[in-house]
């Protein structure tokens, strides 16, 4: 089964020119977003990505960014395990946050 949470909000972003090839984004990444492309890896499935931040952590030549513990998978996910309505948090208000949908 492929888990996608929300189509084209992750802030994940990646620089080829700056990837030295040390796996360690395949390593680390729990959602296999990643894969090898000859000596480079490539984003295969950036809608997975919950953005923990573990590629960005670990890529020995900084060519990852992510907003870690942001954005909408955030949401979904904290939501989720608190029983409550998804929310970034990014409102001025403290009220529910419209930020995801």
């Amino acid at each position: 089964m492929k888990m996608e949470y929300l189509k084209n909000v992750v802030t994940l972003s990646y620089d080829k020119s700056k990837c030295i090839g040390c796996k360690k984004c395949i390593e680390v990444c729990p959602r296999n977003v990643f894969k090898m492309n000859g000596n480079n890896s490539e984003i295969i499935n950036k809608d997975s990505c919950i953005e923990c931040g573990a590629c960005m952590n670990n890529c020995l030549g900084n060519a990852l960014k992510v907003d870690a513990g942001v954005g909408c998978a955030y949401a979904v996910i904290k939501g989720s395990l608190s029983n409550s309505e998804p929310t970034c948090g990014c409102s001025e208000s403290k009220s529910k946050s419209s930020c995801c949908g």
